[in-house]
């Protein structure tokens, strides 16, 4: 580990440990690289006919053909989007769209762009069936099953938990809701690059995913669409995206997007290395006694280590985290500043008090045996201090 330093070369203050990795990354030095040319002299619009016009457009196709090659989809599946949240709206009340006051079957765990989305829907005439979590997080396929009616047009249940990272296996259940005509939208965010994703692995027609997970830029996401699946325009423009996100394309964060997805293919030897790493931080976390871990009965992606600690209080936790240096969070990064208690944990059947007391910790493959080790030190101080500043008042 290094310390920063002063001016007189004396150790201040521990360097970051980033745990927060679901929340975002970093871009990769390769994912920038790719990206610079775009931003200083390859200025072109891809829609322009002009020479300048048609290289951006052959930068954004062939970043279309790397992100679908990484999602086992063929180029003409993906549309690019501003990100994971426009790519649910678009699936969602794009096929809601066709089917004017149809039914929707929706996860209560599922994270909250698609929560949001959903509610939208509700406003505009859709009725919804809300179904929560067994305890240990998962879905269980027969409540789900149990839900449609006979107008369901869609079914909404994210593949691995953004707070949690407990995994849904939706396969199983694809014959099902296929033979009933309804369609399956998974929200494959925090699997992209930790796990094989693609539409049948999933058992999805919809398949949603995010560069910034996967050391791409910020503002670029992606929608996989099913051959024959079709979706009705959120956002009319100029005709990009074959008409179905109208919008000059940002051909710098699709062009990162590309190079990430490649890198995101290497998820094996990643989800093997990370999940040993939280393993050894979920081992010396509860090692302190009084930790219980969500999900932890179930099949989880693998960066994820959700804990309710006994006798904290979450958010000043995170503050002494914060005076640790370590990087956590109370859930996910969209609720930031949010006092009310974790949506995923109600629907687990946690209680308020127990949301209150959790953080997550979510990790890269950035990380080695030796920082996990100083991280699970520190954890322990802020724990402490919590506890005994909790005790005081």
């Amino acid at each position: 580990m290094t310390r920063e330093r002063d001016a007189a070369g004396r150790s201040t203050r521990a360097a970051i440990i980033d745990v927060d990795r679901a929340a975002t990354t970093p871009v990769h030095p390769d994912v920038l690289e790719a990206m610079l040319p775009w931003f200083r002299d390859r200025a072109g619009n891809p829609s322009s006919l002009h020479a300048a016009g048609r290289e951006a457009r052959r930068a954004v196709e062939d970043a279309r053909e790397r992100v679908a090659a990484a999602l086992e989809a063929t180029a003409r599946q993906v549309v690019f989007t501003s990100g994971a949240t426009e790519a649910l709206h678009l699936a969602l009340l794009g096929s809601l769209a066709l089917r004017p006051g149809a039914h929707i079957v929706a996860s209560a765990a599922e994270h909250a762009a698609l929560l949001e989305a959903v509610r939208t829907a509700a406003r505009l005439g859709h009725p919804v069936t809300w179904v929560p979590s067994g305890p240990d997080g998962r879905i269980d396929h027969d409540e789900l099953a149990a839900a449609l009616q006979d107008d369901t047009a869609l079914l909404a249940v994210m593949r691995t938990n953004n707070e949690t990272g407990v995994q849904n296996d939706l396969a199983p259940l694809r014959a099902h809701v296929e033979a009933r005509g309804v369609r399956v939208l998974v929200d494959a965010v925090q699997s992209f690059g930790h796990e094989r994703v693609g539409l049948e692995h999933c058992g999805a027609d919809l398949l949603v995913v995010s560069s910034h997970k996967v050391e791409g830029p910020k503002g670029s996401g992606a929608l996989v669409l099913r051959d024959g699946v079709v979706v009705e325009p959120q956002q009319r423009g100029g005709g990009q995206e074959r008409g179905l996100r109208g919008g000059t394309v940002d051909v710098p964060a699709v062009v990162g997007f590309g190079r990430a997805a490649v890198r995101a293919t290497a998820w094996q030897e990643r989800a093997a290395r990370v999940s040993a790493l939280r393993d050894r931080l979920e081992r010396g976390v509860c090692a302190m006694g009084g930790v219980t871990v969500h999900g932890s009965g179930a099949p989880r992606g693998p960066k994820h280590v959700h804990v309710h600690v006994e006798g904290i209080d979450g958010e000043t936790l995170l503050i002494n985290l914060d005076r640790e240096g370590v990087l956590a969070s109370a859930g996910s990064a969209c609720a930031a500043g949010s006092l009310e208690p974790s949506h995923v944990l109600l629907a687990m059947g946690r209680s308020a008090a127990v949301s209150r007391a959790s953080v997550r910790f979510s990790l890269g493959d950035h990380l080695d045996e030796t920082v996990i080790d100083e991280a699970v030190l520190r954890v322990r101080r802020a724990v402490l201090r919590t506890r005994g500043v909790e005790g005081a008042t």
